[in-house]
Formats: structure tokens, C-alpha cells, sequence
């Protein structure tokens, strides 16, 4: 039986190269070359004797071999990731943290994030994404992602941090065009700055199941972008409240969904790491969490 602890690099390189999808993706979340990590890897295949992956020019597709290694191997290397923390006081976590949040939401947790969290704890570092999207975790090397609506990969962990309320808004121009719907109906035959999840307008969803999928002739992957459309006329627009507020306070917004039944949608902390989450990345979460009380609108 060969001793795997001899090659604990080629382990992390193959771990990481089935998380990633690919040598080059791999590469980059370990700081080093594709041919390095292939390197490792194949010396790995060496040793356990056994094709670990099956290699096109387009792909690698992992062998039974390959499967059995990395469900065996994975989780001992999560569990590797944590045990830095395991004897630390809350004044030495250390490490990173690599966190993924809606651009609209950045206003409200970037400035305490900086200011506050980073001071309590200066040996964390910090890398931030800020994507309307929702991003893969594994692939794409977050640790944790934030999410208003539906959690995303089903293997993920979830804590709902709040509800978020939402308000279907337009110009004060649009709304003497059109006038305001008093049903889901009427807002189905309204003109939207659509918001598109993978090429695809992501549907009004009422309370009671009811949703229709939106017409319009804006199309936007970013709720700063519908809300810049909505300004300006080009359609009415599904957006968080907290993010309108000061528009709806000033005018240049109105809500044109008093009479609908909009429900809230969940804001979401989501996570891969199962039950041995690290403790920096918990506390990061609870400092969001505790953020989101004053915000308002949630």
C-alpha cells in the first residue's frame, strides 16, 4: 500500500484539479503553473498505480480510480484547511477569506467590512467579488457567497440572514404612461428592464405561486442597471427596496406595486465547507448577520 503522505502536493493538486474542472483552474487557485500541477498529479498516478484521470485535449473526465481517491482524499483536506483554527483565540484567526455579494449590497457592508472586521482581525485577508451572478463556490474558489432568492447548487450549506423586501418601481414618466397595476395580470402586459439569469429574463413571482415571465426591451444582469433603466423610462423594474430607498424617498422613483403581493425574498449566506466550516469564516458570517439590523428595508 503506498504511503500517500509522500506526495501531499500531488493529493492538493488533484483535489483541486477535480474541484476546478482543469489543470489551468487548478493552477490558479494554487499559485503555480498548469504543467506543475499536472506534473503532481501524474506523479500522484504513479505512486496509487491507477489513471487517476482520463485526459482529451477539451477535458478530463475522472476514471473510478480517480472518484474513489477523491471522495477518500477530499474531505480529510477540508478538515487540513480548518485545523489551523482549531486551538486559536478569536484575536489570531488567520487566513482568507474569499467572499462573493450582490453589487447593490456592497454599499451597505463594504465600508463596516473594512472598517470594522478587518481591524478586529488584521491577519485575515480579504478578497471580495462583487457578482449579481451566482458564482460557483467550488470552481471559483469562494469560500462563502452571499444570495438574495433561491440558494443556488444543492450541496451547499445555508443560513438565511434576513428577508429582504422587494418593490417593482418606474419613473414618475412611466407611471402616468402606463399607470399602476392592481393585479399580477395588468403588470404582465407592462414593459420591464428585465433582470437575466443565464440568458434567460428571470421571472415575477407573486405570493401564491403566480409569475409570469416579463416583456421588455432592456435586458440587464445587474440591479444597478435596472435601476438606471427604471430612471430613465425604459421600463418598470423588480429591485430590493433597501437599494431604491433613497429614489423612492426623492421622487424619481415610485412603487407601482402597492396593490400586488410581492413575497420577500430570502438573503442568503451559502457555503461548501458542510459541518467543519472554519471559525474565521464564521465569524465573518455572524458579523454580516448581525450588519443586516441596520439596514433598512430588511
Amino acid at each position: 500500500m503506498p504511503n500517500l503522505l509522500n506526495e501531499t502536493p500531488g493529493l492538493i493538486a488533484f483535489v483541486r484539479t477535480v474541484e476546478s474542472g482543469s489543470f489551468s483552474a487548478a493552477a490558479k487557485i494554487l499559485r503555480t503553473s498548469p504543467s506543475a500541477v499536472s506534473r503532481s498529479v501524474g506523479r500522484l498516478e504513479t505512486l496509487v498505480r491507477a489513471r487517476l484521470f482520463l485526459r482529451s485535449t477539451r477535458a478530463l473526465v475522472l476514471t473510478f480510480e480517480g472518484q474513489s481517491l477523491f471522495d477518500k482524499v477530499a474531505p480529510l483536506l477540508r478538515q487540513l484547511d480548518t485545523s489551523d483554527e482549531v486551538a486559536s483565540r478569536e484575536d489570531t484567526l488567520a487566513g482568507r477569506i474569499r467572499f462573493s455579494m450582490p453589487s447593490d449590497l456592497a454599499r451597505y457592508f463594504l465600508t463596516p467590512i473594512f472598517r470594522d472586521f478587518a481591524s478586529a482581525f488584521p491577519a485575515i485577508k480579504l478578497e471580495v467579488g462583487l457578482a449579481d451572478r451566482q458564482v460557483d463556490l467550488i470552481r471559483e474558489d469562494y469560500d462563502v457567497a452571499f444570495r438574495v432568492g433561491g440558494s443556488g447548487q444543492g450541496e451547499l450549506r445555508v443560513r438565511k440572514l434576513a428577508n429582504v423586501n422587494m418593490v417593482i418601481v418606474a419613473s414618475p414618466a412611466y407611471l402616468e404612461k402606463h399607470g399602476k397595476p392592481r393585479s399580477a395580470d395588468e403588470a404582465s402586459a407592462l414593459p420591464f428592464a428585465r433582470y437575466i439569469v443565464r440568458g434567460h429574463p428571470s421571472p415575477m413571482v407573486f405570493a401564491g405561486g403566480k409569475q409570469f415571465s416579463p416583456q421588455g426591451r432592456v435586458d440587464c444582469d445587474t440591479g444597478q442597471a435596472l435601476r438606471a433603466a427604471a430612471l430613465h423610462g425604459l421600463g418598470a423594474a423588480l429591485l430590493m427596496k433597501c437599494v431604491v430607498q433613497d429614489e423612492l424617498n426623492d421622487g424619481r422613483l415610485i412603487d407601482i406595486s402597492t396593490e400586488l403581493d410581492l413575497p420577500p425574498q430570502p438573503l442568503n449566506v451559502v457555503h461548501a465547507f458542510g459541518s467543519m466550516i472554519p471559525l474565521r469564516v464564521r465569524r465573518f458570517c455572524d458579523f454580516i448577520a448581525d450588519q443586516t439590523k441596520s439596514i433598512p428595508g430588511l
